[in-house]
């Protein structure tokens, strides 16, 4: 298994406190809006998550009706699915998510909550969407949400941008612009000690996503800001595109 996101950023010590610390992020305002798209999509097919985690959206998703298959390196985040009301119903195959192969082919593959920056290289940002499109029936989506590089928001000369600061937290990303490497820091004081979680990946824009996908044999069909269907702009922190496979 690669060293990336599942195996180094995502184990035991970080899976135990995963869910506390993103609880805004299982808010169902959050969740809701994109379990409904994502079900539209699916429709009366199967869906595929790659990196699926401790499944936040998966586990909607199913109570929607929609069968739900997961990839995922981590043990432990895929331990904590497990334990959920509805977990152990999922198929979850545990590997690395731009080169796991499962069986059958699906309607709907999806890639959340920025979860390909996790993969450390432009090849296997590609290898993934390559992945994606061999899972896919024909006329399937490929749903990829991301945030935009907030590099616009910095001078020329700085690579930090603060994420969030509070009591108990302190978030933020370095950038390499040279290589787009990214690492997201978080500092969490709690009841324990004070916690260090760092995530290093790479940054990627949405064009080059589209060339991604049309390497894959993918098109983008649409592009929002959000799950909502907000207009995508230059300003928007981030988006939800959805590439289709050829008929």
């Amino acid at each position: 298994m690669p060293e990336h996101y599942g195996a180094r950023f995502f184990g035991e010590r970080e899976a135990a406190v995963y869910d506390d610390q993103l609880a805004g992020m299982f808010d169902p305002a959050v969740v809701t809006p994109a379990v409904d798209l994502l079900a539209g999509l699916a429709g009366d097919g199967s869906a595929l998550e790659f990196g699926i985690g401790t499944g936040r959206i998966a586990l909607p998703l199913a109570g929607r009706g929609v069968r739900v298959h997961g990839i995922d390196a981590s043990e432990a985040m895929v331990a904590r699915l497990r334990a959920k009301p509805g977990g152990e119903e999922i198929d979850v195959t545990l590997g690395d998510f731009s080169a796991t192969r499962v069986d059958g082919q699906f309607t709907l593959v999806y890639l959340v909550f920025n979860t390909i920056f996790n993969l450390k290289t432009q090849d296997e940002q590609v290898a993934c969407f390559k992945n994606a499109a061999a899972h896919l029936d024909a006329g399937g989506h490929f749903v990829v949400e991301n945030t935009v590089p907030e590099l616009q928001r910095l001078p020329p000369g700085q690579n930090i941008n603060v994420i969030s600061v509070d009591a108990r937290t302190l978030s933020f990303d370095v950038y390499d612009v040279v290589t787009q490497a990214l690492t997201s820091h978080h500092f969490v004081l709690s009841e324990d000690g004070f916690g260090s979680y760092p995530v290093e990946g790479r940054y990627v824009w949405p064009s080059e996503l589209d060339l991604m996908g049309k390497l894959a044999g993918l098109r983008l069909r649409e592009r929002w800001a959000g799950w909502r269907r907000e207009p995508f702009t230059s300003l928007s922190p981030s988006h939800v595109s959805v590439y289709e496979k050829s008929p």
